[in-house]
This record gives C-alpha cells, structure tokens and sequence, in this order.
C-alpha cells in the first residue's frame, strides 16, 4: 500500500519483533518494537526507505525500530524532574512497554528495581533476564520494604476510570514514594495519578512519552528532524481540549 511506516501499540510490540524482516539495533537491545519503516530495494541491491522511490519498488521489507526506551527516561528527566542512575524503582507492569522500561532503566544505573505483574512468573523471567544482561543490577520480583524514589505504572489499569489501582494496596503505599510516572495519557488524570497526588507525589502521565517516541518515529520515517513544539501543542489540545 505504499505506506512509509507506522507505530504500534499494546498488544502488538513484543509480536512484531519475531514479524518484521530487519530489527534495527534498538529493537533488539529492548526486546520489543513500537516503529516500523517501510523500505525498498534500489537497482544496485541497497534497502532505502520508501519515501526516497518515486515509484513503488519491486521488493520490500519491514525494518522494526523501539522508540519508546529513550522516550521513557526523557519524560521522567523533563516531565518529572527525575534522573534514574542512583534511584529506587518500582515498576509496574511487565508487558511490552513495562519490559522495555525496565531494560532501558537498568542500563541507566539505577540503584535497585521492583518488578510487580499481574503474573508474577512474568515479572521473575524479566528478573532474570536483566540479571543477565546487566549483572551489576540489583533488581527484585516483589514490592519493596522500603521507601522508593519512583513508581512507574506499564499497566493498562488506568484506562477505565473505574479501574482499580495498579498495585496491592496491601503491599505498597504511595507515601513510600516521591514521583509517580503513568505511561497512560488518556484519561490526562488516572486514578493512579489521582491517589498519588493526595498522598503528596509529584506526578506525570505518558503524554511525554507519547510526544518523544512519536517525534523520533516521524524523524525514523521522513529523514527529518521533527517539529517538537507544534507536536506537543497539538497533543495537549487533542487529550487536554486546550
């Protein structure tokens, strides 16, 4: 169809890694895709992107790319003021973009991660894998005793404002903590969001993280750089009404 590319989302990220023809370097270092670009064979064998054919060529392939680690720890630096080296994580989630995030922030030194899933096996297996890959990392598949500096929700709870809470009130209390991350971006205020407010967290939803994965994957599909500010103006008026 001649498409240049597209993103996916939830449930699609960790499918898409075994369907896609060529995985760039960061798709393999995270163990998902979230961006795909469309690309051609030229007359000479190179693969280029579609959008340098004038017309469509006779062969083609996916070429799958994440965006979504770096997006994640620029959104906590810039929307919440937290620099993840030397931190306390608890997160939330162990599905595609929670797998991710917990990758991505191990590379960044953090100083230990909680991993809490639905399925706890699910949480253990990321566990080990992180252990292995970053063996200096101190990571564990349960909530922590302690007071953390973070709690990072990769979970779909949030989405319904009916929804309840992300984690086992039982377990963990938001006053063990100082920032709230919420990768959900609507409803702007989750009720993981709400609770965490009250209990006095500084707090931010996804929109970030939507805007810098989506500015990456434009500048993955055009070849050029992405218009951050009229992208971010146009997020806030289409999830806020602003």
């Amino acid at each position: 169809m001649n498409f240049i590319g597209l993103n996916l989302t939830v449930p699609h990220k960790l499918l898409a890694v075994d369907l896609v023809d060529e995985k760039d370097e960061s798709a393999r270092a995270w163990g998902a895709v979230n961006t795909i670009r469309f690309e051609g064979k030229d007359a000479v064998g190179n693969w280029r992107p579609l959008r340098e054919f004038t017309d469509a060529p006779r062969e083609t392939r996916s070429h799958g790319f994440n965006t979504d680690a770096d997006a994640i720890t620029r959104a906590l630096r810039e929307d919440l003021g937290v620099e993840p080296a030397g931190k306390r994580v608890l997160l939330l989630g162990a599905g595609g973009a929670g797998r991710t995030a917990a990758l991505k922030l191990a590379s960044e030194n953090v100083a230990e991660l909680f991993l809490i899933n639905r399925t706890q096996s699910k949480a253990a297996q990321l566990a080990a894998e992180i252990r292995q890959r970053h063996p200096k990392a101190r990571v564990t598949a349960d909530y922590p005793q302690a007071n953390v500096d973070l709690v990072l929700n990769a979970t779909s709870l949030g989405l319904k404002p009916t929804d309840s809470l992300p984690f086992d009130e039982r377990r963990f209390s938001l006053r063990q903590t100082g920032s709230v991350y919420d990768m959900i971006y609507r409803p702007a205020e989750t009720p993981l969001l709400k609770a965490a407010k009250s209990a006095g967290c500084r707090v931010a939803n996804g929109l970030g993280m939507l805007l810098y994965q989506g500015a990456k994957a434009l500048e993955i599909w055009t070849g050029r750089p992405a218009p951050l500010d009229t992208m971010r103006r146009a997020l806030e008026q289409n999830v806020y009404g602003l």
